[in-house]
């Protein structure tokens, strides 16, 4: 691996790991209450779908060791964060993300897993799977666009974090460089998109950051949304992706 990819690899997988590791603190205190409130699991549940897809990806690539690494920390953090959902949800949200997790994270996961081993060889393997990578990430970019609506609707930035807005726009540059060093068209879609919904998202709180806030849903709504943009990670990655590959 050259050194330049080495260096911004190592980069991107410590953007993408404070980007996963965002949600921490609404779930310690899920843990604390023993209560998951009005927070939904599905974001989490296909996240780890993402992460487990981008690690699948980056075995199978030669040369993907740093995509599999930092999307293995997002499978080991996002099957926290639906653990703690299966533990403290109600039993109907629970059923919920009990059946999300077989259909997605068992089910499509294995399928995906077992037809691109039996029956894809070679690099259409790696084209197959990052393939469904990146058309994934694309479709989990509905949230970005929902908290950037909200925001121009209310006139105000407290449902969007900037330092999370400014890691996700970090974490889609470095990994859109990345994927430019290792010409790698299924990192790059995805990330590029999320480079310009994180630079569209700074621009909105440049403009609405000394707008009158409105303070109905207080810091609950800011953590929801704030769980829910985990999609641009990588994943997606790339977190929400981001965090996000």
């Amino acid at each position: 691996m050259e050194p330049s990819l080495l260096v911004v690899g190592v980069i991107g997988n410590i953007i993408s790991v404070l980007v996963f590791a965002s949600p921490i603190k609404t779930f310690w205190r899920i843990a604390r209450s023993g209560s998951t409130e009005d927070f939904e699991s599905a974001p989490y549940v296909v996240t780890l779908l993402s992460s487990s897809l981008w690690v699948y990806y980056g075995i199978t690539k030669p040369g993907g060791l740093l995509v599999a690494t930092v999307n293995g920390v997002g499978v080991v953090m996002e099957a926290v964060y639906v653990t703690l959902f299966l533990l403290f949800a109600t039993p109907q949200l629970r059923a919920k993300t009990a059946v999300l997790v077989a259909a997605l994270d068992v089910g499509f996961l294995g399928a995906v897993v077992l037809v691109t081993s039996l029956a894809v060889h070679g690099s259409l393997r790696v084209m197959v799977i990052g393939t469904i990578c990146a058309c994934l990430n694309v479709f989990m970019y509905g949230s970005p666009l929902a908290a950037m609506k909200t925001v121009i609707t209310t006139k105000s930035v407290e449902y969007m974090p900037f330092f999370l807005s400014f890691f996700l726009f970090l974490n889609g540059g470095i990994w859109i460089v990345y994927a430019i060093l290792d010409k790698d068209i299924f990192l790059g879609i995805p990330n590029g998109i999320g480079l310009i919904l994180g630079t569209i998202q700074l621009i909105l709180y440049l403009i609405y950051v000394n707008a009158k806030a409105s303070k109905q849903l207080g810091d609950s709504h800011e953590e929801e949304w704030q769980h829910q943009q985990l999609i641009n990670s990588n994943s997606e990655h790339e977190a929400d992706e981001e965090a996000h590959i």
